[in-house]
């Protein structure tokens, strides 16, 4: 008998999610997602999460998994074909610190965690003219902390792949805002302006307007929205095999091929769901990085900027789950800025927990109670 299923968000752990139960010919599928504000499709995420000093450990270990999901998931997503270098591609990451001594505590962290992270590849701490050899821009005089396992992704491609092969494997997709309607010992119900369906079971991935959905069904939701902007350079330089760079700060270099390099991204926690695109703030970001790394990177070079809304715990961390008191209805949020690395996972996740499947990481953990009852 077939299973109806709905995706509110389309999104990275939405698109992941409608991707894997789709691979099931038993379930039928529909994503809803009005494509409005989306912090995926707006991102360029750096696959990276391994020298965080953050001491949350369920966090570490959800974007520690997550780095090592990438390859497979991205081998399913392109049927085991050449992965596109527009969308993901392993060039490694480098690393700067405020004070030059602090790169040899990271790479003891480093190598102390590759012990259980081999995917983090080689650690090297590089001169100045080393790190040249990578990128002839560079025109400071540190030292990084190079980790050859490092990864760069482009959101919106990601996005576009993920839904394409999802659709591929039968998968809907309905570019309509929905709601979600319960009733007293029915099934959940999902309503657009011209539909009412109800389902077997629901998915809420849609991140920072997770509350929107839940609070007119009685539900309080610990999220709030940040609002980031990224700066999009098109350059001369030959940046096809560039790895990451991550400054002193939260403004990272990230260049793509044929020239293309991202800068940012902003961390804006008073701007609600804003979307408009300031060009002080994308400016502000490119002398951040002409100053940190290259007198080379000039805000001349900006051709166009991207802004999408992040979603937030109180305390930073994640949580997954079946919602209190709502059967079949499962959600996830509070990803933040990581949320490119550890969303594939995390959709992954909610596809097993709609199939009955044990999901790599203990729900427990990440507990859905504490931010949404």
């Amino acid at each position: 008998m077939t299973k109806k299923i709905a995706v509110i968000g389309g999104g990275v752990v939405g698109s992941t999610a409608t991707f894997y139960l789709s691979k099931h010919p038993e379930y039928e599928v529909t994503l809803f997602d009005e494509a409005t504000g989306q912090a995926t499709s707006a991102s360029a995420g750096i696959i990276s999460p391994w020298l965080s000093k953050r001491r949350n450990k369920e966090w570490y270990q959800m974007v520690k998994l997550g780095a090592a999901f990438y390859p497979d998931f991205l081998k399913e997503i392109f049927s085991n074909q050449e992965i596109p270098t527009e969308v993901y591609q392993q060039v490694g990451t480098l690393l700067f610190t405020k004070k030059d001594k602090h790169l040899e505590e990271l790479l003891k962290i480093g190598l102390k965690r590759r012990e259980d992270a081999p995917e983090i590849g080689e650690l090297i701490i590089l001169n100045p003219e080393e790190i040249r050899n990578y990128i002839p821009i560079y025109s400071k005089n540190k030292r990084a902390l190079f980790a050859s396992g490092g990864a760069r992704v482009d959101g919106k491609a990601l996005i576009e792949s993920v839904l394409a092969a999802a659709v591929k494997q039968g998968a809907q997709v309905v570019t309509k805002k929905a709601t979600l309607t319960k009733i007293q010992n029915s099934k959940p119900f999902v309503e657009t302006t011209s539909t009412k369906d109800e389902f077997d079971a629901v998915i809420l991935a849609n991140s920072a307007w997770l509350p929107e959905t839940l609070k007119p069904l009685g539900y309080h939701v610990d999220i709030r929205p940040q609002k980031g902007q990224l700066a999009q350079l098109q350059t001369d330089w030959k940046t096809d095999n560039w790895p990451v760079i991550m400054p002193t700060g939260e403004k990272d270099i990230i260049p793509f091929s044929n020239g293309k390099i991202l800068v940012g991204a902003t961390h804006e926690d008073d701007m609600g769901f804003d979307l408009t695109l300031q060009s002080s703030s994308l400016e502000e970001m490119v002398l951040n990085a002409q100053k940190q790394f290259s007198q080379y990177i000039s805000t001349n070079d900006i051709i166009s900027g991207r802004v999408g809304t992040r979603a937030y715990t109180s305390d930073f961390a994640p949580f997954f789950g079946e919602v209190p008191g709502f059967e079949n209805v499962f959600a996830a949020s509070g990803l933040g800025s990581t949320g490119l690395t550890a969303g594939p996972l995390l959709g992954k996740i909610l596809s097993d927990l709609i199939l009955g499947k044990q999901p790599v990481l203990d729900p427990r953990k990440y507990p859905i109670q504490k931010y949404i009852h």
